[in-house]
């Protein structure tokens, strides 16, 4: 068996370097920590190597979201009617600071809990930031339409910001939904999401307005961007094959394939 090399803050630094990433970026990390390889430090120096390339004057955001507070219905759980009521019962509200992103990764995982960092407000896909525009990023997220323009992506676009996948893969670019808003004729229907809040001193369960977004063909649409662009970047951080592109141009390249390929 071939033994892994260590991947130290330092190596990670240096790929970032490499693959593009500079000081003063806005960048949306969509991360897998194994990929990456055998890091010391783990997501700690993954985040530290991260800060250290973008600085200060930069932002560094993740997605943070909390699938695990939906209704236990949403994904066909199998369930009894008698097991669902004790856990809509049960079910705790989103707390910005306390809720995990149980789904998203050990490096999101990690980074919302970092002192500077802010966590948008949305009990189901809720974003972390940290650097320069961190609170604008993630201030006022809306509970309906949870993706769109006023979004923090909404805001990651409007900033030039760039999506980096770190060992991810490509179904995992969540900047993606963001050009489902801006379909012309393919604009999937509106669906009503369960979700528990607290109101009045009281948590009870209410209902919220978006889109029933899909994921299915992003990383067809990836494929076609890199393979027709010039704008991807494609390099390793550790041993994690990763790409580096503009958020802007691969947004509005995916509203185009959206209208031409969805029905």
């Amino acid at each position: 068996m071939k033994q892994r090399n260590l991947i130290t803050k330092n190596h990670i630094t240096d790929d970032l370097v490499k693959l593009g990433v500079t000081k003063g970026m806005t960048v949306i990390v969509h991360s897998s920590l194994k990929s990456i390889g055998r890091v010391i430090g783990g997501p700690v120096s993954v985040i530290l190597a991260l800060e250290e390339v973008v600085g200060a004057g930069g932002n560094i955001v993740m997605p943070t979201q909390t699938e695990q507070l939906c209704d236990p219905t949403v994904y066909g759980s199998g369930y009894t009617d008698e097991e669902i009521r004790i856990i809509r019962d049960h079910m705790p509200i989103y707390h910005p600071d306390l809720t995990p992103a149980c789904y998203m990764g050990f490096i999101p995982e990690t980074f919302r809990k970092q002192n500077g960092v802010h966590r948008s407000s949305h009990p189901h896909t809720s974003f972390s930031a940290w650097g320069k525009n961190a609170e604008y990023i993630t201030e006022n997220h809306d509970m309906n339409f949870a993706l769109n323009e006023y979004s923090p992506l909404g805001k990651m676009y409007e900033l030039n910001g760039f999506i980096l996948l770190l060992g991810a893969p490509a179904d995992s670019n969540t900047s993606l939904h963001l050009a489902e808003y801006r379909q012309e004729n393919s604009f999937i229907k509106e669906k009503i999401w369960d979700v528990k809040v607290e109101l009045h001193g009281k948590e009870i369960w209410t209902t919220y307005q978006d889109i029933n977004n899909d994921s299915d063909d992003f990383d067809n649409i990836f494929a076609d961007f890199h393979r027709e662009t010039n704008y991807v970047i494609e390099g390793k951080v550790g041993e994690a094959r990763s790409y580096l592109m503009p958020m802007r141009q691969m947004v509005e390249y995916a509203v185009k394939w959206m209208n031409a390929n969805r029905g």
